[in-house]
């Protein structure tokens, strides 16, 4: 695929729900845009997730803008109900995306930008404008003591589990007490798993999927307009009003406020339904210390404990993945964020949508798409054609 001098006058990079609301406001100020995605179809970092996936936020807070959720798909759209979504929005808006393509680094050249797209750069296109929206799930984070292990049994991170049956009758070690990992352990644990344990070094913050019959997030956006240390107080409350203390089975309550550690590092709340806590106190999911290392057999503990285990799946999280592609141009920060995440340029043609860590991001990056198509379409810079 050879893409030579390509020029355009912006370039979408990822068609998540990010790229795709972006490109979107883009053709509704006549800004003629293409949005380039990795994968071999649209969206598909959300249709490579297990097959049990579902929305932690409600629908109410995860539509893109203009196009909400069908009541069919009830609070808490599916994965494949999503996909499905993502696709009839980008048909709606006649979004030109073009799968198959990975943007390896971008440099800025004239008055725009080159995206090189192999690894010898000689595939490259030319753009006045760029906006990456990859997203900040966008690579698995694996922690070393899970690389160069002498263990022999099956290690794979939760971006490539789909669902209980390889496991069956196996003992399996979940990694992670994040809503994933939490969701995944339910699974295995009613997929006819002869033993799931999920090994916990921070414990997290549960906080119920629904509450009185009603998705318990429906007050988010009050949360981010109170402080901090009051919304962490009453999330505390309705924790302990909730589960009560799930101290006896490996759960204490966590040392981090919900809302101070989803601002600081967009982790350390799991998002659980009733039947998950359930199975923790019935010990069909049994909660065990962080690992220390892996043994041919087995899993080492943090505790000085040992576990023999067939199996373990990692639900350790994600990076954003954009230090191969923009680490050279001084615009990212810690955990590889960019330093700039409200749409807003971080250099001239240059901006970053979806970075952002809240309940209800899906929804949220609409907001931050209209900013940056609404400045995009205000400069209209010229692309400039890249030398041969």
């Amino acid at each position: 695929m050879d893409m030579g001098t390509a020029t355009h006058e912006v370039v979408v990079v990822g068609s998540g729900p990010a790229g795709l609301a972006t490109a979107a406001e883009l053709k509704r100020r006549g800004v003629e845009v293409l949005v380039l995605e990795r994968g071999d179809r649209l969206g598909a970092a959300w249709s490579g997730r297990y097959d049990g996936l579902r929305f932690n936020t409600s629908r109410w807070w995860s539509a893109l803008p203009g196009a909400p959720f069908p009541k069919e798909f009830g609070w808490f759209p599916t994965r494949d109900q999503y996909v499905g979504y993502l696709e009839d929005y980008a048909a709606r808006h006649d979004l030109t995306v073009r799968t198959g393509v990975e943007v390896r680094r971008l440099d800025p050249s004239g008055a725009g930008w080159t995206l090189r797209l192999s690894n010898d750069g000689a595939d490259r296109l030319a753009a006045a404008h760029v906006v990456v929206a990859t997203g900040a799930l966008n690579l698995p984070s694996v922690p070393d003591w899970a690389s160069g292990t002498p263990y022999r049994g099956s290690i794979v991170h939760a971006s490539s589990y789909r669902n209980p049956d390889p496991y069956r009758d196996r003992r399996v070690l979940v990694v992670g007490p994040g809503s994933s990992g939490l969701e995944i352990a339910r699974q295995l644990a009613e997929g006819g798993v002869a033993q799931v344990l999920v090994a916990v070094r921070t414990p997290p913050n549960l906080l119920p999927r629904v509450k009185g019959g009603l998705p318990f997030d429906l007050p988010v956006p009050l949360f981010f307009s109170l402080p901090v240390a009051m919304v962490d107080a009453m999330l505390r409350k309705v924790q302990r009003a909730t589960w009560g203390d799930l101290s006896p089975y490996g759960l204490p309550p966590s040392p981090e406020g919900t809302l101070s550690g989803l601002l600081a590092r967009g982790a350390g709340t799991a998002i659980v339904d009733e039947e998950t806590v359930q199975a923790v106190r019935e010990g069909r999911i049994q909660v065990v210390a962080g690992v220390e290392r892996l043994d041919e057999t087995g899993a080492v503990l943090t505790d000085g404990t040992r576990q023999e285990i067939d199996d373990v799946v990692l639900a350790t999280g994600y990076r954003t993945g954009l230090e191969p592609i923009v680490g050279h141009l001084d615009v990212l920060g810690e955990r590889g964020l960019p330093l700039v995440t409200d749409g807003g340029e971080a250099l001239p043609g240059l901006r970053f949508v979806g970075y952002v860590y809240r309940p209800g991001l899906t929804g949220y990056v609409g907001k931050l798409a209209r900013r940056a198509a609404l400045e995009i379409a205000r400069t209209r810079r010229r692309a400039v054609p890249v030398p041969a």
